[in-house]
């Protein structure tokens, strides 16, 4: 059965469906049983499993770091849950010098299975330290994976994949995803690592759109159609392992590539994705690419900044135009009512 559900509560229901069906699955970090939950993902589940599964912690990011592997080392499954990815820079080491090398530092025979959850992006004027997106830092490193779901719909079935994965997972949710709305099977599914999903067809541009900035996308999408540009919008999902086989299909047929990211653009995921893709492509046809992203200053907190900081829908819109056309062009399409909100209706 399909039913519509908000990202939070996608998040919710697979911790839910794999905690009953698995007991070494354990769920701790700051606030998780605090009445408004994260988000509302963790809702009921210190409740119904007891203190023993779910159970609030200090601010000791390293500390309680280190007891998720040991956990993870002793045979659990433990989900450690961070409100903001900001301050998973406190537990690096563990995460890069422990986590990430356990498997192969013994030969394969430990595994780390742990899941990281951690919260990016702008909202409530979160400012210079709450507002990061520090993916591509993890991206960098080998023996992490790194998935930044989208839909409700990749929300749940990544978080089951990653959960059930033997390997330590980054787990990236944008603030903003959590209230969007998408169909969501009742029943356990995964969307596996290492593939991307094409949300829109086209064949003028490919427009990648990561986390948060698939939605931003979708409305460049529109904004492009109104002027007969049709642009192929894909979402990554997983960042490492990345299908970069997906993107370079599409843009060995649109001869354009935009990547959009949360993030700044320095050394991060849309100079990976960009560079990747003309490694590829070079010398099979002619390419224009483009990357928007953070500029590289500290994030605002103002409003009156953040519009001017974040990449947006029509902001997106006229760099692809110029991309298509050549040039610049000082296009801006005029805002449009329908596409202030965009519900997501997953892969179907």
């Amino acid at each position: 059965m399909q039913r519509n559900l908000i990202y939070g509560e996608a998040i919710r229901e697979a911790l839910d469906q794999v905690m009953e069906e698995d007991t070494s699955v354990i769920l701790f970090g700051l606030d998780v049983d605090d009445p408004k939950a994260i988000l509302g993902t963790t809702r009921g589940l210190a409740e119904k499993y007891g203190s023993e599964r779910v159970f609030c912690t200090p601010l000791s990011e390293d500390a309680m770091t280190g007891a998720a592997i040991g956990m993870s080392l002793a045979g659990l499954r433990p989900v450690h849950v961070h409100i903001r990815m900001d301050f998973l820079l406190l537990a690096m080491n563990q995460l890069v010098n422990m986590a990430a090398k356990s498997r192969y530092m013994f030969g394969g025979q430990m595994h780390v299975p742990i899941v990281v959850r951690s919260i990016i992006g702008k909202s409530w004027g979160q400012g210079a330290q709450h507002s990061q997106a520090l993916h591509a830092l993890f991206m960098h490193i080998p023996g992490l994976k790194v998935v930044a779901p989208t839909t409700p719909y990749d929300a749940k079935g990544c978080l089951i994949s990653a959960i059930q994965d033997d390997n330590p997972v980054i787990y990236v949710e944008h603030r903003l995803l959590h209230y969007q709305n998408g169909k969501v099977p009742a029943k356990p599914y995964t969307v596996i690592p290492g593939k991307a999903r094409i949300t829109t067809q086209g064949s003028d541009v490919t427009l990648v759109g990561i986390s948060y900035m698939q939605i931003e996308c979708l409305r460049a999408h529109y904004y492009l159609g109104d002027v007969g540009i049709h642009a192929e919008v894909i979402d990554p999902v997983w960042l490492s392992p990345l299908d970069i086989d997906t993107i370079v299909a599409s843009v060995l047929k649109t001869g354009k590539l935009c990547v959009v990211d949360n993030g700044w653009m320095t050394c991060g995921a849309a100079a990976e994705i960009i560079t990747r893709v003309i490694e590829s492509v070079q010398g099979r046809r002619e390419l224009r690419v483009r990357r928007m992203g953070f500029a590289p200053v500290t994030c605002p907190p103002s409003p009156t900044l953040e519009t001017i900081f974040y990449p947006n829908g029509r902001t997106i819109a006229s760099a692809v135009y110029d991309l298509v056309k050549g040039g610049t062009n000082d296009w801006l399409p005029q805002e449009r009512e329908d596409l202030k909100e965009i519900e997501f209706k997953g892969p179907f």
